[in-house]
């Protein structure tokens, strides 16, 4: 290429890191000839001289039990972010949730970072606080977390008002007649679980109404977890006449356990999920749900960390996303 353009190595370089250093003149020829003869700067190299790598890495630890990464919510929120970190010229680099080439001291996703001189990571956790993560966040690289409360000079994080949207569920059934109302929780070790658990208490109370025994289970936000936890609710002396689940997947489970029981949804109960994902409009007779703002998750923490990686004494401030609520068949 040097040779072709008649300039130094150096030069050829430049063109592709720092630009901004050659003449416009020298540039373009240099382009012309690279577009011409199908020339592509060695990443690698790239990588070493100017020690970025244009590349984030994801953790993605949703519970090595459970297959996470499948459910619908995390599948918008990581399609959003892939887009908005794309037109950046951002590429996503998924790590791996276990260290086969090192001890497992707390520090795998440090060494993936060291090793690939990745320029940040998003984080989306199972909420145990892994000390892996929290590695990470102590290390000082640049990260936006999902879900999940950080603190650090160079770290940053996205939410939804999950206690205000569990709220809005509560007083939905409210105005619909409902008075024996019960939740299905998430895990009550995440942070969107024990928010939502918070805003149904809360307006409960706003309404003046009781809790009763029982009418708190807590689910694990998946299919199979819905439908036992319903079970559990069913069982019960003075069952509830609506139930709010704190999660669309195990909204459907809960639904199927209903049905399974001989209840009709609405008329026998009532039901209210949270996130809006796509099946919640598909299956009869239509989910009533809180929707979160998944593409505005992806690309929140996007630009969160966009702009840390362009350089700022603080962080940007957390950010946390609207929910509303989505009427359908179910209330």
């Amino acid at each position: 290429m040097a040779r072709r353009s008649g300039v130094s190595v150096a030069t050829v370089s430049r063109v592709f890191n720092t630009p901004e250093v050659v003449s416009q003149h020298t540039r373009q020829r240099i382009l012309d000839l690279a577009a011409e003869i199908g020339y592509l700067p060695n990443g690698s190299a790239r990588t070493l001289a100017t020690k970025k790598s244009n590349m984030v890495g994801l953790v993605w630890d949703t519970d090595h039990r459970r297959p996470g990464w499948r459910h619908p919510f995390l599948q918008e929120i990581l399609v959003a972010l892939k887009t908005a970190l794309s037109a950046h010229g951002l590429n996503l680099l998924m790590l791996a949730g276990h260290d086969a080439a090192g001890p497992d001291d707390g520090q795998r996703y440090v060494r993936a970072v060291r090793q690939h001189n990745l320029d940040g990571a998003v984080i989306i956790d199972n909420g145990t606080r892994d000390p892996a993560v929290l590695a990470l966040v102590e290390a000082q690289v640049p990260c936006v977390a999902l879900d999940l409360r950080v603190d650090g000079p160079t770290s940053t994080y996205i939410t939804s008002d999950n206690a205000g949207g569990a709220a809005l569920a509560v007083r939905h059934l409210v105005e619909r007649g409902h008075r024996r109302i019960a939740t299905i929780t998430g895990p009550l070790r995440t942070w969107p679980g024990a928010e939502r658990l918070v805003g149904f208490r809360a307006a409960l109370a706003g309404a003046g109404l009781p809790l009763a025994d029982g009418h708190v289970v807590e689910g694990d936000f998946y299919l199979d977890g819905g439908h036992a936890a319903m079970d559990r609710l069913l069982a019960l002396d003075d069952r509830p006449t609506a139930v709010f689940v704190a999660g669309d997947e195990m909204a459907v489970g809960a639904m199927r356990a209903a049905q399974a029981a001989g209840l009709r949804i609405p008329d026998d109960i009532a039901i209210v999920g949270f996130d809006d994902i796509e099946v919640a409009a598909l299956i009869p007779p239509g989910l009533s749900t809180v929707a979160q703002n998944k593409p505005g998750f992806g690309t929140a923490a996007a630009e969160a960390l966009v702009a840390m990686l362009h350089g700022g004494d603080d962080p940007p401030k957390p950010t946390v996303l609207p929910t509303t609520l989505v009427v359908r068949g179910t209330t």
